[in-house]
């Protein structure tokens, strides 16, 4: 920041406003603007940091150093890549008061701060009998439609956000493709259907088949993204299945595609990676497909 005169009248605006005021004027007009899972998401996540003493301090006096002690306290309870995402709506929240509102700050005090880098590549992939397990405690869930939701998710790779976005216009079931309007990275892909795929989106729809008639838009999944969460632990742990997100299904659903023979751009065009070095953090071939490929090699 810069000296207490430099900014000279300016200064007052900084002085009259928290960080919490910052946060919460970018939580209740930028975020509504915003994709439904993005919102339920980001607001969960600045309703609950407006909460920490560091939102107490004026704009005026906040520095990447205050940043720095919250980074260090927040990192002995989540894990960076956690924090990372935690600490996004908050960057974006100094970049828009900057840009857009006029707040006079310097610098965005965020832009400067730097996170310990720990590689956070996952490697669990379903066991023998774990599938297995998962299935029965999916015919056990509370909401039918969870079973579909992770099927799908299996066929498909599609991330949780895209799962919960998926409208029935998106699927054409003759043609046996979905599309994906809008991923993480704002590119929309196309992605083939499977069997498995057909049966998991067949189910869910006669899920919600009342013999009412549904408009094109209406979401195949109506979830919200926080009960899912809850729906998934539960099943989890019904399922015995330890250390294992729902994250790791759209791992799982990519290393079956390299296994299945699928060319690089192949499982590219199907999960949406635009590099390599992101698509093959996804890409882990279970040691019973290599070991039996060997043996067919060491035969020939």
């Amino acid at each position: 920041m810069a000296d207490r005169g430099e900014l000279g009248p300016d200064r007052k605006a900084l002085e009259r406003t928290t960080l919490a005021m910052l946060v919460e004027r970018y939580r209740d007009e930028v975020l509504p603007g915003k994709k439904a899972t993005t919102i339920a998401v980001e607001t969960a996540v600045l309703t609950a940091f407006v909460r920490h003493p560091i939102c107490k301090k004026r704009l005026s006096d906040i520095t990447t150093a205050d940043f720095a002690v919250y980074r260090d306290q927040r990192l002995k309870e989540i894990s960076s890549a956690s924090l990372k995402r935690q600490l996004t709506p908050i960057r974006s929240a100094f970049r828009v008061a900057i840009k857009e509102w006029g707040i006079p700050l310097r610098s965005n005090p965020l832009s400067g701060l730097t996170l310990k880098a720990h590689d956070n590549r996952r490697e669990r992939r379903l066991q023998e009998g774990e599938l297995e397990r998962l299935l029965e405690a999916l015919s056990k869930a509370r909401n039918p439609l969870l079973s579909p939701i992770i099927r799908l998710a299996l066929a498909t790779g599609l991330r949780r956000g895209e799962l919960l976005a998926l409208r029935e216009r998106d699927i054409d079931l003759k043609r046996l493709f979905l599309l994906v309007r809008e991923a993480k990275n704002g590119h929309s892909r196309t992605i083939p259907l499977t069997s498995e795929a057909v049966t998991a989106i067949k189910e869910a729809l006669s899920r919600l088949d009342h013999g009412e008639i549904r408009p094109r838009n209406a979401v195949l999944f109506p979830i919200a993204a926080a009960n899912l969460r809850e729906l998934w632990n539960a099943t989890a742990k019904r399922a015995e299945l330890e250390d294992f997100h729902f994250h790791d299904l759209r791992h799982e659903a990519i290393s079956r595609l390299f296994e299945l023979g699928l060319t690089v751009p192949e499982v590219a065009s199907v999960s949406g990676h635009r590099t390599m070095s992101m698509l093959m953090r996804y890409a882990h071939a279970s040691g019973a497909s290599v070991r039996a490929k060997m043996q067919v090699a060491s035969n020939l």
